[in-house]
């Protein structure tokens, strides 16, 4: 599919989102002095997963689609253990529920994708849908860590191992996005490699 400014627009929208998350989470934890979780945190992932997903459909790219796919049940539980879920506003509800639903009813009925060749390497090498998808794994892997670890202590919360996995995942990710000359990924994974490294800066002093 293109790679027209549209396109790279929709990725930039959703990092931007992603990027305002970290940059919250960022200036409450240096605040605090120790790592903290505020509830715009998941409800700008929400919203930037379901932008990345259709920028990753656009771009004919199973990584970021995968990626998107596997942690939307994370976030939603995260807010309904902070109590904030039912605090939503109904456009948000709207948006982060019903959109996605109508995106997946698109792609079902309407797609004009040939979800094989995701899988084929005919839009991109082999070798190079397997660093993707492995580094996607990875850097998903901590949210479904840190799911497991809010349900146990009943609390959201963000655990340093959080930040290890984020940070392994995210430079294999940047790697990914070199070779695929996608702007997108590696301006996301730049900045976000530099809070993960804070954030476990922060975690190590607070334990001081």
């Amino acid at each position: 599919m293109s790679s027209s400014w549209f396109v790279y627009a929709i990725g930039f929208l959703g990092q931007l989102l992603f990027a305002g998350r970290l940059i919250m989470q960022w200036i409450k934890s240096e605040k605090a002095e120790k790592v903290a979780t505020p509830t715009l945190f998941w409800k700008l992932s929400l919203q930037g997963a379901v932008l990345l997903f259709v920028y990753g459909y656009l771009r004919d790219d199973m990584a970021i689609m995968l990626g998107q796919f596997l942690v939307y049940g994370a976030y939603f539980r995260n807010l309904q253990l902070q109590g904030k879920w039912g605090e939503s506003g109904i456009i948000f509800k709207i948006y982060v529920i019903a959109l996605p639903i109508l995106i997946a009813l698109y792609l079902i009925f309407l797609g004009q994708l040939d979800w094989a060749d995701l899988f084929k390497g005919e839009n991109i090498s082999v070798w190079l849908i397997i660093l993707g998808v492995g580094g996607q794994l990875i850097y998903t892997s901590r949210f479904i860590y840190q799911w497991i670890y809010a349900e146990r202590n009943g609390e959201s919360d963000l655990p340093w191992k959080f930040w290890v996995i984020s940070l392994v995942g995210s430079s294999i990710i940047f790697t990914y996005g070199i070779f695929r000359d996608d702007p997108v990924l590696i301006a996301a994974h730049f900045f976000g490699g530099i809070v993960y490294i804070r954030n476990l800066f922060i975690i190590r002093k607070s334990k001081e």
